[in-house]
């Protein structure tokens, strides 16, 4: 179960914890798991302090009255803090695993730190969403035209018809946009474009969003998720539409249109990109998922690559920052396909608070 799901479910069932209790129970929980692999056979209680106090940036009441030497040293870099606990700061212990472009230092250190909250504002609501914001006195940043970033504990939902005027959507995920934008953007004939590991369909609402009068099909391997799926669309307002249920990792799959000009395949992977939003998942991790999860987005490729036409586009995205998952999928899809490269990136996530993503767009002959 997810950290923010297990304490929700802890604060209902004890509802003696009052707001205050909540937010420092959920701090203390939260920097235990932001150290990662660092300091893992201290023990609990100890662990919990140190976890607090490289996250912490102000002196605490709880820091004072336990270790009142390291709440004097609050405001130091995460460097010197690691000095002052006396302690290792391998946080992420996979240095060998990473994708060319990470920088190790500062992607290590990220963890540290909760990601922002970001919000892409759809065409056309670009002046009222702001103005509501401003409205309901929730303080935001603004990133371009179509990006924001406001404090995670914002109340957007309340203020924004999420999914009509705004979607939730990472920088970086946002980023991708620009790749997809260099196929769609400026073309006035059909096109058809497939999502072909849709989940929660930020990309899809993205393409549209780019050139509403693309051809879009959906699908993904559970019917539950193109269910939800299509409840978001019509908040989006996307009618012209086809979905199918499809496990790609199978070849039990037969989409309607049976060539495609762009296929997005935003695979399954690690998610090891986010997990400083998720820290927990980062202190279970096993390294052997690196591999099956290698495993898992080649045979989503050789099952989708059929559908492709001639001259058409492949979109490859994943939020991991293992080379398995990234450069060493993109040479599969070149070695095998014949594919052209046009654009290959990471987008390093601990530059702006945001989760890192890799994303590589290759034409066909």
């Amino acid at each position: 179960m997810p950290l923010h799901l297990y304490l929700k479910t802890y604060y209902k069932e004890h509802r003696k914890h009052g707001s205050n209790d909540r937010k420092l129970i959920s701090a203390l929980c939260y920097s235990y798991f932001r150290l990662g692999f660092a300091a893992k056979n201290i023990p609990l209680e100890e662990r919990v302090l140190m976890g607090f106090f490289l996250c912490q940036h102000s002196p605490s009441d709880l820091l004072q009255f336990f270790k009142p030497e390291w709440n004097a040293a609050i405001n130091k870099t995460p460097e010197k803090k690691f000095a002052v606990l006396n302690l290792d700061s391998k946080i992420f212990p996979f240095k060998d695993e990473l994708s060319n472009e990470i920088d190790f230092e500062k992607f290590n250190i990220s963890f540290l730190k909760q990601p922002k909250l970001f919000i892409r504002i759809r065409p056309g609501y670009e002046n009222s969403v702001p103005a509501k914001l401003q409205a309901a006195n929730i303080t935001y940043e603004v990133i371009s035209q179509s990006c924001i970033t406001l404090p995670n504990a914002s109340k957007v939902n309340n203020v924004i018809e999420m999914d009509k005027e705004a979607v939730i959507q990472d920088f970086n995920s946002q980023r991708v946009g620009e790749l997809i934008r260099l196929m769609i953007g400026d073309q006035q004939a059909t096109i058809n474009v497939w999502d072909c590991c849709a989940a929660s369909g930020g990309k899809s609402i993205m393409a549209y969003d780019i050139n509403p009068a693309i051809q879009l099909t959906v699908s993904d391997k559970r019917e539950s998720i193109l269910k939800n799926l299509r409840l978001r669309f019509e908040k989006a307002g996307i009618k012209n539409y086809s979905s199918f249920t499809a496990d790609l990792a199978t070849e039990n799959h037969r989409p309607a249109i049976q060539k495609f000009d762009l296929i997005i395949a935003d695979v399954p992977c690690t998610g090891s990109g986010t997990w400083s939003r998720t820290p927990e998942q980062l202190y279970h991790f096993n390294q052997k998922q690196i591999k099956k999860y290698s495993h898992l987005q080649k045979q989503i490729i050789k099952n989708a690559m059929p559908y492709l036409k001639p001259a058409g586009y492949f979109l490859y995205i994943t939020c991991s920052v293992f080379k398995k998952e990234n450069e060493d999928v993109v040479s599969f899809i070149k070695d095998n396909f014949e594919m052209n490269m046009i654009v290959m990136e990471a987008l390093k996530g601990y530059e702006m608070a945001a989760d890192t993503m890799f994303a590589a767009l290759l034409k066909a002959p």
